[in-house]
């Protein structure tokens, strides 16, 4: 993986059912070769994922590294989430689908920095999946009023 040409993942892509997997697994393989590019790994978009599994980074850095993603999928299901419900599973998501930056935190101010940056007419983005996706090209659907 080069993320010195390429974008990882969308947050959003699930990998085992789990929301940053997939983009994590990205980012570590790129680390491991040394083509990490502007991103980092085992930053704090990953630190929850490696958290909630009960991996540390280097360890699921030389698995990805390594591996296919069947195989991640698969090493991540049988080893990390067979003790976790669906429902523990779904508050994960659905926590990291709405995270956001502190207000008034260095990291909101970054926030509000970049999608000045990327979508000055889009101030309903609020959460950190949304903009990463909106600064990598993907599309972010507009919210309703």
């Amino acid at each position: 993986m080069d993320l010195t040409h390429d974008y990882p993942r969308s947050a959003k892509d699930k990998m085992a059912g789990i929301d940053s997997l997939a983009r994590m697994t990205d980012k570590a393989r790129a680390a491991a070769q040394g083509k990490l590019g502007e991103y980092h790994y085992d930053c704090p978009h990953d630190k929850p994922v490696l958290a909630f599994l009960g991996v540390d980074a280097a360890t699921f850095k030389q698995k990805a590294a390594t591996s296919s993603d069947a195989d991640v999928e698969t090493w991540v299901r049988d080893t990390y989430l067979k003790g976790k419900s669906p429902a523990e599973i779904a508050a994960f998501n659905e926590d990291r689908e709405n995270w956001r930056p502190d207000p008034g935190s260095q990291s909101a101010a970054y926030f509000d920095e970049t999608r000045q940056a990327v979508a000055p007419d889009r101030p309903e983005i609020k959460t950190w999946f949304d903009l990463l996706d909106l600064d990598e090209k993907r599309p972010v659907a507009r919210a309703h009023a």
